[in-house]
């Protein structure tokens, strides 16, 4: 792994020369960390390192028995110090080769645009080209971009591990990476290389992980990073790109380019506001992650403005100024003879003083530069933006437009999407946290005894008659429960922040669980007792602040959707509300939770089927339908690739408009370098613009063939729900398999988040959280919730006696993966899962499971239906070797596994110590840190198992 001997190992297939460049730097970093392991930690570290690498890659080619038990006992025989450094190696090496493949993805990005090859697929610049050629008009691509929403929500992680020191020390590398590729003096190449050195030294002296609990104002703080290295710079950027795109793709006969005024991609988070299984969540955390988020972006603001009164140095010697420049020159505090013919600067510092008053009164506290005098804080971030187009005015008309795009209009831009607040911070609970809430107000008002005991028809009707009424139910001078007081104080800070940061700091509810129609009418209820519902009782008119969206997981949940988003759309009170909301409702549907209920056919069956549904209803209805997807990293929690995902969604289900999570170690992934961020940002918009606008496609080509589709599809979804759910909920000592078979309980008990693993203190699968569920399948690499029941589903409709024949039925099915998207991204995502499914691994891991008949009867199982899915997707796709349409992940897949294979070895031996050590009572923290060690690097060389 670490030295020129032994790099071939990670080497791509012969002949891939464009991918030479990876080799060398994959080869490079690995020699960099074999000199920095042998002198930090001596030569007996390294070659223990290189003999488990060695004996791991012996084991995956050769399914070796005599490898296992000597990996077994080499491993045994480590101690606890140089199990760590052994662990430390391998985790490190995961994340330098994530560096060095996304460097050359950049490379191969540039190279392509270098070349003046067409448009990649996936560029905004492609879905242009193809929505010109299929006639639609510049007029609709406008529309689209003013109408649009396309907002990437960060979320908080239970397993995201990462620092921000190693995070900057990776951007370094990364930097210092790329700085290679452009032309060097030796000296400077050296230099260079000195520079590398040093950072991976840097690497190897800073403690990965953190080691006390993370809280809510650490998952605030990492994501905020994601911001300074990527967000904050090149989203503007990205929508400098797009009117480039648009005006070269639909030139106007004049040659200007027509800008795009709207905000149409925004961030959102849930960290701090997402109470939903964390206690550690409340008025305070949403307060704080507000005072952070300002503080981050008039940090940059200020930065930046004072950069430009550098810049803008013109003088009225030279040329003159509008008179809106001249006036607001003349009100800044800036005095100084020596800039009384230079307006912009002038009138950037004055800028500058309010941005430093705005940030103080948002709760700042540390104000690098000081202003030159006071000066009035900005009202809101549209007073700033006015003043930047006064600026930027004045120079356009000027002769000064050159001097516009470099920074100003990218500012100007950032001050669009970011506002004062940054990201819109969502809030979330589950309705059963609400129904308790307002039977303590209802009981301690007289209004109900026992409001959990009414039948639904008797809530709707309590609640609507409240929502109804001008008085409230709270009363300050009444001792409530601590739950409800809690409750009630988080929606009044809520309101409290709108008015501080602005309405779209926070603008959305999200009800997890939702199940009634009542579910969303208590959180109606509530923001009626909090001020965030108001009524002009003489106009009959109500006002909602936030957004009531309800949250739709479960195998049921999903099935109900559509029909109770159509009776609560056709109450009046609701009807005015979605009309103040512009005729616009969002409803969010959970991949997690409806994986962990009903495995991956049918979750992502009846996903599509609810989509279709609330499609329906909500034309019916007249309500523009806004989809907001809890994906997660890994397939079995709707993760795969973004651009993909959103255009298989069916028909009349984006239209522009679309959130969807990211999350844990995808943020990383996706957005921990610049330009790869930018890129992923792209592809989200590239895709929701074609999903929205192009013509449907041709195929199915008739709607017959379609409902043909369908109707299969709901047989093999039927047929797959039964093999997983027999095997997960009806399997007499399945929990106790997958608790001893998986690291799920070393990650519940050690500090991978602020969130517990699950909802309540037992072991029953029903309350685990979805994200530690898939999680622990990926960390043993059996991936279990991206496969299970395919196979087993495909074979019992194939053998079905109901008059079409084998052959026909194979028919069938080939022609659904060739001609009906939702099917082929389906088993495409499934081919990935399964390439990094590894039996002999999830071997390893069965060992831990004490009972032996227990272990070998649910391992059978697994292994079975592991045998049958892959039988099964290659019949259908043609292809016996996974990913064979994406060669180039298969061969990052294939390069890395050899070195990411001992780190599960590892970590076997560690819990194997750790379980040990529990059954005596004892604690081994060297141990603990080693088993998190190995779950970060496991998941950094996964990249997608979130």
């Amino acid at each position: 792994m670490l030295n020129d001997a032994v790099a071939p190992e990670i080497v791509p297939a012969a002949g891939s020369d464009k991918d030479a460049p990876l080799k060398e730097d994959i080869r490079l970093l690995g020699r960099l960390l074999g000199d920095v392991l042998r002198e930090q930690e001596g030569d007996a570290v390294y070659h223990v390192v290189e003999t488990i690498r060695q004996t791991s890659v012996r084991f995956r080619r050769e399914a070796d028995a005599g490898a296992a038990l000597e990996l077994d006992a080499m491993l045994k025989e480590l101690s606890r110090e140089q199990t760590i450094s052994v662990v430390r190696a391998f985790s490190y090496f995961s994340h330098l080769a994530n560096i060095a493949e996304d460097q050359h993805h950049i490379r191969r990005r540039r190279a392509h645009l270098l070349a003046g090859s067409p448009a990649q697929k996936g560029s905004v610049s492609f879905a242009l080209k193809k929505l010109r050629a299929a006639g639609v008009p510049r007029a609709t691509v406008d529309t689209f971009f003013q109408d649009a929403l396309i907002a990437p929500v960060l979320t908080a992680h239970p397993t995201e591990v990462q620092r921000k020191s190693i995070l900057d020390a990776e951007h370094d590398i990364a930097r210092l990476l790329a700085e290679r590729d452009l032309p060097q003096t030796p000296k400077e190449r050296h230099a260079n290389l000195q520079l590398l050195r040093s950072r991976v030294a840097t690497l190897w002296q800073t403690r990965m992980l953190r080691y006390s609990k993370l809280t809510v104002a650490d998952e605030i703080e990492n994501a905020l990073s994601y911001y300074r290295i990527t967000f904050l710079r090149e989203l503007p950027g990205l929508y400098d790109d797009i009117e480039d795109d648009i005006a070269a793709e639909y030139p106007n006969g004049d040659g200007t380019i027509e800008p795009i005024n709207a905000a149409y991609v925004q961030m959102g988070s849930w960290i701090g506001g997402d109470r939903d299984g964390n206690p550690n969540v409340n008025a305070g955390t949403m307060q704080h992650a507000l005072a952070r988020h300002a503080t981050t972006i008039l940090d940059f603001y200020l930065d930046e403005v004072h950069a430009l009164g550098a810049e803008l140095s013109v003088s009225t010697l030279m040329v003159g100024v509008s008179a809106e420049l001249q006036a607001l020159a003349d009100q800044s505090p800036d005095a100084s003879p020596h800039r009384s013919d230079e307006p912009y600067r002038r009138a950037l510092i004055g800028i500058y003083a309010r941005l430093a008053a705005t940030a103080r009164a948002l709760g700042a506290t540390n104000i690098l530069r000081k202003e030159v005098g006071p000066a009035a804080a900005y009202p809101d971030a549209a007073a700033f933006v006015a003043d930047l187009r006064t600026i930027v005015a004045s120079l356009e008309s000027h002769h000064g437009a050159a001097l516009v795009r470099p920074r100003l209009a990218t500012l100007a831009r950032a001050a669009d999407i970011f506002g004062f607040h940054l990201a819109s911070l969502d809030m979330r609970q589950t309705s059963d946290v609400h129904e308790r809430v307002l039977a303590d107000l209802f009981a301690q008002s007289g209004v109900a005894a026992d409001y959990t005991s009414l039948s639904e028809e008797d809530k709707q009707a309590l609640l609507l008659s409240e929502l109804a009424q001008p008085r409230l139910l709270y009363s300050p001078y009444i001792a409530y429960a601590t739950e409800t007081d809690s409750e009630l104080a988080i929606l009044r800070a809520a309101r409290d922040i709108r008015q501080r940061y602005g309405a779209r700091a926070i603008r959305n509810y999200i009800i997890s669980h939702t199940e009634t129609v009542s579910d969303l009418l208590e959180v109606l209820l509530l923001q009626k007792e909090t001020g965030l519902l108001r009524t002009d009782w003489q106009a009959g008119e109500s006002t909602c602040e936030l957004m009531v969206i309800p949250l739709f997981e479960t195998i049921p949940d999903l099935q109900r959707a559509a029909g109770i988003m159509s009776e609560v759309m056709a109450l009046p009170l609701v009807k005015q509300l979605i009309a103040k909301q512009g005729q616009l409702q969002e409803v969010m549907l959970g991949y997690s939770d409806s994986n962990k209920d009903g495995g991956f056919l049918t979750s992502n069956w009846e996903l599509y089927k609810a989509e279709l549904a609330l499609v329906s209803d909500f034309r019916k209805a007249g309500v523009k339908l806004r989809l907001f997807h809890g994906r997660g990293g890994t397939v079995g929690r709707g993760g795969g690739p973004s651009y993909e995902a959103i255009l298989a969604q069916p028909p009349g289900t984006v239209n522009g408009q679309i959130r969807l999570t990211e999350q844990g170690e995808i943020i990383a992934s996706k957005f921990s370098n610049a330009e790869i961020g930018r890129r992923n940002l792209e592809l989200l918009v590239a895709a929701t613009l074609e999903a929205s606008l192009a013509p449907q496609a041709a195929n199915p080509a008739h709607a017959g063939e379609l409902a043909q589709f369908e109707a299969v599809m709901a047989q093999l979804s039927d047929l797959a729900y039964h093999a997983y759910r027999h095997l997960v909920y009806e399997t007499p000592g399945f929990t106790e398999y997958f608790f001893s078979a998986t690291p799920i309980a070393e990650i519940a008990e050690l500090n991978l988040g602020s969130r517990p693993a699950s909802r309540k203190a037992n072991q029953r699968i029903e309350d685990l959280r979805a994200i530690p569920w898939g999680f622990s399948w990926g960390q043993c690499r059996l991936l279990l919730p991206g496969w299970f029941g395919f196979g087993s589903a495909i074979e019992a409709w194939i053998d079905q006696a109901d008059g079409a024949s084998k052959d026909e039925k194979v028919a069938t099915l080939r022609a659904m993966y060739a001609e009906w998207p939702f099917f082929a991204t389906l088993l495409s995502n499934m081919d990935m899962v399964l390439a990094k499914t590894d039996l002999a691994i999830a071997s390893r891991y069965a060992e831990l499971v004490a009972d032996q008949d227990l272990r070998e009867r649910i391992y059978k199982r697994i292994t079975d239906e592991h045998g049958n899915t892959l039988r099964c997707l290659e019949l259908i796709t043609g292809n016996t070797e996974r990913l064979a349409g994406n060669p180039l992940l298969a061969r990052s897949i294939q390069n890395r596994f050899a070195y990411l294979d001992p780190l599960n070895h590892l970590q076997v031996e560690l819990i194997k110590r750790n379980r040990a050590l529990s059954a005596e009572s004892k604690i081994d923290e060297r141990v603990h840190r080693g088993i998190q060690l190995s779950i970060n690097g496991v998941a950094a060389g996964l990249r997608n198992t979130g």
